[in-house]
């Protein structure tokens, strides 16, 4: 593998943590700005609307931009954003950085995703992307805690600054790692990328995620409660638990990458079904401290083996102009967590237990299946493959034409 995917790996752990550190700071931030902890949440509904507006707009204006240029700029802005918020003066300003943090959050794993498969063989996209994953998934192991350490004994600001070091270090190393490249084909651009983003393949792909994933936030945005009021923790280990989830998501995203290029279509369609019966068997592993410790790894593992997977098939479906479709599944993961957690929010509301958004999220699981179900109903009908990690499209014989094989890659 490329020392490029390196690179790459950097920025997506930068990323990665500021990301996910806010929910670690809210208590800190709320008291220094005098704020409430609801008010303080809506730090985090801030940057992940930065992301949902970002990854498809700066997707569509960088289109005819040469690749590394694109991903050195969007991670200027990222260090931009984060030292804004550092130095934040209040709480309005400090929710505009946060907004300005996540807009290159989903351009750059799209980009990044298309990078990515650009520099291995075809037989190895899917383990490449799962590459750059890796620094988003080492980031909730090691990120993100000590992150949240050094807010909390340096102040909150001290965090943003590091996160902001930690995107020079990644602006360094795209420049020396990912190779010089000559911009999107001119004969795409934006206009080709809209129209690959059109198709009800790729509306289907996108479809996949949000049901996927938000099968995964469903459960995991109330996880604190179910290891405390479940299976009986003190709060105070939660955030070794929570290590134990980016253990498992981090051995999902390569188990997924490795496993998508031998079978893309059916690692999602296992991972997809592995994790509906992980959350369906949450009340029953809440009970003790041992099978709930066991349900935090085996959640990660299993969202996260359909990570690569849901990344390539999105491009490989828009395989003619990705780099805007790949982004927009960004925005589709984060509309899967603001989602799920509504979703999950629903099913504690009205009563059912504190464990049951894992079962609302099992739901959603069951859905992404049947909606990749239609996705390979489609494709079947389209005379396409995505049986090892590239679509091979068939052309149906007609009287003037004989059959042929064409590989898109």
């Amino acid at each position: 593998m490329p020392l490029a995917l390196l690179a790459l790996a950097v920025g997506a752990f930068g990323i990665g943590t500021t990301e996910f550190v806010m929910m670690g700071l809210l208590p800190n931030v709320a008291d220094d700005l005098h704020i409430s902890l609801p008010t303080a949440g809506h730090l985090v509904s801030a940057y992940a609307l930065g992301v949902v507006i970002g990854a498809p707009l700066l997707a569509a204006v960088t289109a005819k931009l040469p690749r590394r240029r694109v991903l050195i700029g969007l991670m200027v802005l990222f260090v931009v954003g984060n030292a804004l918020s550092a130095a934040a003066p209040d709480y309005h300003l400090l929710m505009a950085a946060r907004f300005l943090s996540g807009l290159p959050h989903g351009a750059f794993f799209g980009v990044g995703a298309v990078v990515a498969t650009g520099l291995v063989a075809p037989e190895r996209k899917a383990r490449s992307v799962s590459l750059m994953f890796l620094g988003l998934t080492v980031a909730n192991i090691v990120g993100v805690p000590v992150a949240t350490a050094m807010g909390q004994q340096l102040g909150w600001r001290a965090t943003f600054l590091a996160v902001s070091a930690i995107g020079l270090a990644a602006i360094a190393s795209l420049a020396l790692l990912v190779p010089a490249d000559h911009g999107h084909d001119e004969a795409v651009g934006l206009r080709g990328e809209l129209r690959a983003l059109g198709s009800v393949p790729v509306w289907l792909a996108l479809g996949t995620t949000v049901a996927g994933f938000g099968a995964l936030f469903a459960a995991y945005s109330y996880i604190t409660p179910m290891l405390t009021d479940a299976a009986g923790y003190a709060e105070g280990t939660v955030t070794l638990l929570l290590a134990l989830f980016g253990v498992g998501a981090t051995a999902g995203n390569l188990l997924g990458g490795r496993l998508a290029d031998h079978s893309l279509r059916g690692t999602l369609f296992g991972g997809l079904t592995a994790l509906a019966a992980v959350l369906a068997l949450f009340p029953l592993l809440m009970r003790t401290e041992a099978t709930a410790a066991l349900a935090v790894v085996l959640l990660g593992t299993a969202a996260f083996t359909t990570g690569s997977p849901l990344q390539l098939m999105v491009m490989e479906k828009a395989s003619a102009a990705p780099s805007l479709a790949s982004s927009a599944n960004q925005a589709a993961f984060n509309l899967a967590n603001a989602g799920g957690a509504w979703i999950g929010g629903l099913a504690l509301a009205a009563g059912f237990g504190v464990v049951s958004p894992a079962v609302a999220g099992a739901g959603l699981a069951v859905l992404g299946v049947a909606v990749a179900g239609v996705a390979y109903g489609v494709d079947r009908r389209r005379g396409v493959d995505l049986g090892k990690g590239r679509l091979v499209a068939s052309q149906r014989p007609s009287q003037d034409t004989p059959t042929s094989t064409a590989t898109i890659n």
